[in-house]
């Protein structure tokens, strides 16, 4: 047989895997003396090992038995204070082996092993323990872990304790976990705003760890309950009995209590991230407004003129509204609602939030906007138990048609300005509910749907004669922004010129980009001053070819770095080493004969449900 021609055979057969007989055999050197060359001595107990394996699984063991001092001696005997022998073996069986059975130690001996995880630097170890723990989280030790986990700055095991004990906080306060807490770890807990207890109960719970921890601490331990949460009654019955609390401080919630706004207290709400908390399954009901039902059953695609919303009146006063009452208080901060959008209308309103349906915040304000569709709205964290929706105009009729209501708290970065979202990613999509309400194209979205490359002299692109009308673009919602993007038609050389407003009502315009004395054409990126915007009107000014202005994609905000300064002729040919997505971007093969631009149709709305005689026409 060759050397040259090396076998080759199929399947797993060439890959000799026997690592569960190296565990198993290494294994069996663990609870006997054979070969060993080292002996710890924990609680009294001996443990022989084979310094070489431990050397070879950990570097607080290599440096400890070959670093020279006397624990480097053959058959050294090698005392480990605050360590536990269970959880010593343990971890013994896991650097010989690989493994460790978790789900058959107690709790104690898991977190003594977590700790001497975290003492000799084994990480996969912890990260292991500590994933297992979270599974494992009851009202009876999570406090116990939570302690641990905040010694040894466990970030994720720390944060998985404290969303637990958001959770059930009522019953983590009666616990006896609860007493065995450190004084730093129990301020951690009662100090969240999601620590969701009523604060006569809290008040209670930090009294009996006084009691059981000694009242030298009292005093910042029970600067933690939030005293102007509780009732009149309560403050006096109960806090100034126990003498916890001194006068003045009790006298001071009190003044704060009757002198304050209701949502002006800082009080305590449920936390459940990313997750939709005005369903049926929290709990959340729609408790004012017609046809209730449709609001928070989740379906957002079977809906018309008759059946699918819920609506109000749009009044004057601004009374009315569609109010809906949460299961119980909660934090939040992102509001999703749609309005009904089956024709071209647009909605103004405002949100407001209370704890107590009698002082109302307000969190979002587009009562000056024109807003279709779906609204993602984002706001300060607030915690509320009802949220009230109040249509202030209808651009058809008076009456404001809601489809679906979510609330929740998120961790996704925002930024507002004067209460609107600043945008950081393209909202001129069909995707963000954007639209173009004027212009003439053979696809009525083509403009904002993405396609860069599949335009030709027929399709592909909006436009619109040269001194009548504009393109128009209108946003879901109101946004500021300070940059946006165009593609003008460029498959020969013609170039254009054009101007750019922003409105948002379409009654006042505010021109933010002029290049009507400019030669313009292909990718054009522009940058101006903040500005909130709902609408933007691209008006062509000048055509080298024919008298039609067309653009072929738009953006905004503007989603590339590359930046050209207004009155700048725009970025013309392209040159492929400067702009990597235009080289990635060829431009669609010229026809081989001169020809002008094919005429197409204007862009008719769908048919307003306002014309039909439907018996719904007046809510409608």
């Amino acid at each position: 047989m060759s050397n040259s021609h090396p076998l080759r055979p199929h399947g797993s057969v060439s890959e000799i895997d026997h690592v569960h007989l190296l565990s198993e055999q290494l294994g069996a050197l663990v609870p006997g003396e054979d070969y060993s060359d080292v002996t710890f001595i924990v609680e009294e107990k001996r443990f022989p090992a084979h310094r070489v394996i431990l050397a070879a699984r950990c570097h607080f063991f290599r440096a400890l038995l070959y670093g020279g001092m006397k624990e480097s001696q053959p058959q050294a005997e090698v005392p480990l204070g605050d360590t536990r022998a269970e959880a010593f073996s343990m971890l013994l069986q896991y650097l010989y082996t690989g493994r460790a059975s978790l789900s058959s130690a107690r709790e104690e001996t898991l977190l003594d092993f977590l700790g001497l995880a975290h003492r000799y630097g084994l990480q996969p170890l912890e990260d292991s323990v500590s994933e297992f723990l979270r599974t494992v989280l009851h009202t009876h030790n999570v406090c116990l872990v939570f302690d641990v986990a905040s010694l040894y700055c466990l970030d994720t095991l720390s944060a998985a304790c404290c969303a637990y004990m958001d959770r059930h906080a009522p019953e983590v306060l009666v616990s006896d976990g609860f007493l065995a807490l450190s004084k730093t770890a129990l301020l951690t807990v009662v100090r969240r705003d999601s620590f969701a207890a009523t604060e006569k109960d809290i008040f209670l719970a930090l009294s009996r760890w006084c009691r059981h921890n000694g009242e030298s601490t009292a005093q910042e331990v029970m600067s933690a309950v939030r005293l102007p949460l509780m009732s009149l009654t309560e403050m006096l019955n109960v806090v100034r009995p126990s003498g916890l609390v001194t006068p003045d401080d009790l006298l001071d919630a009190i003044k704060m209590r009757s002198e304050s706004r209701d949502m002006d207290l800082n009080y305590r709400g449920m936390l459940i991230p990313e997750e939709n908390i005005a369903t049926m399954k929290h709990g959340a009901q729609v408790v004012k407004g017609e046809l209730k039902s449709a609001l928070l059953d989740g379906d957002t695609q079977n809906y018309d003129l008759d059946h699918g919303f819920s609506r109000h009146p749009i009044e004057d006063e601004g009374r009315a509204g569609i109010q809906v009452k949460l299961g119980q208080a909660s934090i939040i901060n992102h509001i999703r609602i749609l309005l009904w959008d089956r024709d071209s209308r647009s909605y103004s309103y405002y949100i407001e939030v209370s704890m107590d349906e009698l002082d109302w915040v307000r969190v979002v304000d587009h009562s000056k906007f024109l807003c279709r569709s779906w609204q993602n709205l984002y706001f300060p964290a607030r915690v509320c138990r009802y949220v009230r929706i109040v249509g202030t105009h209808n651009t058809v009729n008076k009456v404001f048609h809601l489809v679906a209501f979510e609330c929740m708290f998120t961790h996704r970065p925002f930024t507002l300005e004067k209460g609107l979202l600043v945008a950081s990613e393209n909202v001129a999509t069909v995707t963000a509910c954007a639209s173009v309400i004027e212009g003439v194209s053979r696809s009525r979205n083509a403009l904002l749907n993405g396609d860069t490359r599949n335009y030709d002299w027929d399709s592909g692109y909006t436009c619109h004669q040269l001194g009548s009308g504009a393109i128009v673009i209108q946003l879901a919602q109101p946004y500021v922004i300070s940059s946006l993007r165009l593609l003008l038609w460029d498959c020969d050389e013609r170039s254009y010129s054009y101007y750019i407003e922003l409105s948002t009502n379409q009654q006042q315009w505010l021109r933010v980009v002029d290049r009507t004395k400019v030669a313009c054409r292909s990718w054009q990126t522009l940058t101006f001053e903040k500005q909130p915007a709902c609408f933007i009107r691209i008006v062509g000014t000048h055509n080298t070819a024919n008298e039609v202005f067309h653009c072929v994609h738009f953006e905004c905000p503007a989603q590339l770095d590359v930046e050209v300064k207004e009155g700048s002729p725009g970025l013309g040919t392209p040159d492929p080493s400067s702009s990597p997505q235009l080289s990635q971007q060829p431009r669609p093969p010229r026809p081989s004969r001169t020809q002008n631009l094919a005429p197409l149709h204007s862009m008719s709305p769908q048919p307003s449900p306002s014309s039909s005689s439907s018996s719904s026409q007046s809510n409608h």
